[in-house]
């Protein structure tokens, strides 16, 4: 498999969309769109009436001339369109293959081709669906997510496969990590940005990188650095958000919160499990079920090394750290212990919400 931004982002892609369209036409979810093989990719509705199957097909048209521009021939534009509608139908893994059968392509040649070799701007197509999303789901009390989901490979030769115990699936095989940055509002849910994980050690394989086609220009990135890429690239194009969550992975990335309390963002970080209940010196806050939470004294933790940038004066009025604990969800004991910073106010309630989009 060739690595090139466009083969991840298309997975992000359809995410982005599935989770835009169900979130904004939700007396939808009962209903399938599929592909008319005689008709190469007419989308119809299977159950939901003739008013909905307009309304989707009107939501897809629109979608797809939002971004259309972004593919030059005329065979790539309309494969994208039939794509798009394909993504709607239940398919359990979405192989080139498969997702050819889906628009109603005989070969995977055409699918393969969009992903590898059509030339088109993945990250000028981000940036049209994030601007989508915040449009129809946009509000400034909103979180962005940081999520990452682990994608199941039979090989071990697709860029950044490793062998570790998958998250997602639970189980021990090759897989590809995704980081996925997610928009949460009141309106809905979707995919705003992505980003694929390429680990030290096949960063520094020259032999390896080769093989994969991963270009010269990619080099090793922690995960928190290439959070804090989607974040920036997020909070540059001014999108509405009130607050950041992500998990251990995050919360543990002092650099990154470091960060986000620099630019005056207000977080909720997952950072550790403990067997017992954590009881930080701080002050108590207001219970609520399931939840204990601490005003940390002194405020957040500063970072040493200067990059508190230009914002820290005006932002950090009226913010402080705290420490919030809950219990582990599922059989066990253990509590989940959140790195949190926002205004001083902020009831407990609120930040446990906040924890729980992930």
């Amino acid at each position: 498999m060739i690595y090139v931004e466009k083969r991840s982002y298309i997975d992000i892609l359809s995410q982005q969309f599935l989770g835009t369209s169900f979130a904004l036409l939700p007396h939808f979810r009962s209903g399938i769109v599929s592909c008319d093989d005689k008709n190469r990719g007419v989308s119809s509705i299977e159950r939901g009436g003739t008013s909905r199957s307009r309304y989707v097909r009107e939501e897809l048209k629109r979608l797809h001339a939002r971004i259309a521009h972004r593919f030059g021939r005329p065979e790539v534009r309309d494969r994208v369109e039939r794509y798009l509608v394909g993504l709607l139908d239940s398919v359990a893994r979405r192989t080139g293959r498969r997702m050819a059968q889906q628009i109603g392509e005989g070969r995977a040649d055409g699918v393969q081709r969009l992903f590898n070799k059509a030339r088109w701007d993945a990250d000028a197509v981000r940036d049209d669906l994030r601007e989508y999303v915040v449009e129809r789901l946009g509000d400034p009390s909103s979180v962005l997510v940081l999520i990452e989901i682990g994608f199941p490979k039979k090989g071990a030769k697709s860029a950044g496969v490793e062998r570790l115990r998958n998250s997602t699936t639970g189980r021990l095989e090759n897989r590809q990590l995704g980081l996925f940055l997610a928009y949460a509002s009141p309106r809905g849910w979707a995919c705003i940005d992505r980003a694929l994980y390429l680990p030290e050690e096949w960063a520094e394989d020259e032999a390896r990188r080769r093989e994969a086609g991963v270009p010269e220009e990619v080099t090793f990135a922690t995960k928190g650095e290439l959070a804090r890429g989607m974040l920036e690239r997020t909070f540059d194009a001014s999108v509405p958000a009130a607050w950041v969550t992500g998990g251990e992975t995050y919360g543990t990335d002092r650099r990154l919160r470091h960060w986000l309390e620099a630019r005056g963002y207000s977080y909720v970080l997952a950072e550790e499990r403990s067997a017992t209940l954590p009881r930080p010196e701080g002050t108590l806050l207001a219970s609520v079920p399931g939840w204990a939470g601490f005003v940390i004294e002194g405020g957040a933790e500063r970072s040493s090394e200067g990059n508190r940038g230009p914002r820290r004066q005006q932002s950090d009025v009226g913010l402080t750290a705290f420490l919030l604990v809950c219990g582990a969800v599922g059989p066990t004991d253990e509590y989940i212990s959140h790195r949190a910073y926002g205004p001083r106010q902020t009831p407990l309630l609120r930040m446990g919400r906040v924890a729980s989009r992930l």
